[in-house]
């Protein structure tokens, strides 16, 4: 054990850079061959200044028999968010760090604290390892808040939101914000909540609270009770519906036709996708090829699925992000082979002797196998 001599700093005062330096040489030679941030990471996960934002789970709240809101501690490292937005979230499952995006479903909380709130699909790693078996004290990977689906400044006087299953993740976290202040909000909003059913239906109850007390003008539809929503029968639920600022989230097949029926009609309309557009094109890259991995792996994939979700079906680590084609947060360099740009179709070639040795970089997101192709390096 070190010691420190009477003749140090005075007593009171704080230890000059040359203690500081000191005693941090005496701490890293004790804990070699670590590092003493690893250290620190051990004792204090979430402190500042660490490499890489983590959270620590808080809590797990069942919503649905399918859904659950995740409630984190983030690290101090945080710099907050603008409800509306979304955050990157990296989750251990069986040995192998998967990073998912999520809305986050609150707006700035004393605690510090962010959620999440989650819908289990079917086969989906992720989301069911978060609803169904995610536990207090577990920690996640973060990556700061994102996205442009937030309201403007100042709130418009007349405000529609249409959203569809967990399409009203973002929605909420607006209207929690929106009806905590202390001034209330001075905004007329409608609120299009559409659900297959009933029962799967998230934040039902605290929708109807808002609609009772009179925040907003809640219109419920339900798939199995009403039918498909036609967009083009909107101004029925709505009769203002030129009035208002549209903001809607929720399945493509909506949003798609949401955008057709606003635009028609000169319409303001603004979206949040969770998956990009993807293009049903026919010709050359439709079949597929095998993708060969840096680990050696080879795996056969169709035309039709990214190569993210083939390397993560084949448990091959890869880096991920918004999973949208924005965020670039999974690009890799292919050395030959070719894929296919999932969203318009386009071809993209590595010619080995002719790419550079660093290889093309392709968004594996929004790519897929058009014919056999190798990539370079995973992380």
């Amino acid at each position: 054990m070190a010691s420190i001599s009477a003749s140090g700093p005075a007593r009171g005062r704080p230890a000059g850079p040359s203690l500081r330096s000191a005693l941090r040489r005496v701490a890293e030679a004790a804990v070699t061959p670590l590092e003493l941030g690893d250290v620190f990471d051990v004792f204090h996960p979430l402190r500042g200044g660490r490499d890489g934002l983590q959270g620590r789970i808080v809590s797990v709240t069942a919503e649905t028999a399918e859904s659950a809101t995740i409630l984190i501690r983030p690290g101090r490292d945080w710099a907050g968010h603008v409800p509306g937005q979304y955050v990157r979230i990296g989750v251990d499952v069986d040995g192998v760090r998967l990073w998912r995006t999520y809305s986050l479903t609150h707006g700035p909380r004393r605690d510090r604290n962010l959620s999440i709130t989650v819908k289990a699909i079917p086969d989906g790693v992720v989301s069911n390892h978060l609803v169904h078996r995610a536990r207090a004290g577990q920690m996640v990977q973060l990556e700061q808040a994102e996205g442009e689906f937030v309201l403007p400044t100042p709130i418009p006087r007349k405000l529609l939101l249409v959203t569809a299953g967990s399409g009203i993740t973002p929605v909420i976290g607006m209207l929690r914000n929106l009806f905590s202040r202390r001034v209330p909000v001075d905004t007329d909003i409608a609120l299009v909540h559409v659900n297959q059913n009933e029962s799967s239906a998230m934040f039902r109850d605290e929708l109807r609270a808002h609609g009772t007390a009179g925040h907003l003008r809640l219109v419920e539809r339900y798939d199995d009770r009403h039918g498909i929503l036609d967009v083009d029968h909107l101004d029925e639920l709505v009769p203002d519906l030129r009035e208002r600022l549209t903001y809607a989230c929720g399945p493509a097949g909506l949003l798609d036709a949401l955008e057709k029926h606003h635009a028609d009609r000169g319409l303001s309309l603004t979206t949040e996708r969770f998956r990009p557009t993807l293009a049903t094109l026919a010709g050359d890259g439709q079949s597929g090829g095998t993708v060969t991995f840096a680990d050696g792996r080879e795996v056969d994939a169709d035309g039709a699925t990214p190569i993210l979700d083939v390397a993560e079906g084949a448990g091959v680590l890869m880096p991920s992000g918004c999973r949208m084609g924005i965020c670039m947060g999974c690009v890799v360099p292919m050395t030959s082979g070719a894929v296919r740009d999932l969203r318009n179709g386009a071809i993209t070639t590595a010619v080995p002797g002719e790419t550079g040795p660093d290889g093309i970089p392709i968004q594996t997101c929004i790519s897929a196998a058009a014919g056999a192709c190798e990539i370079r390096e995973t992380r």
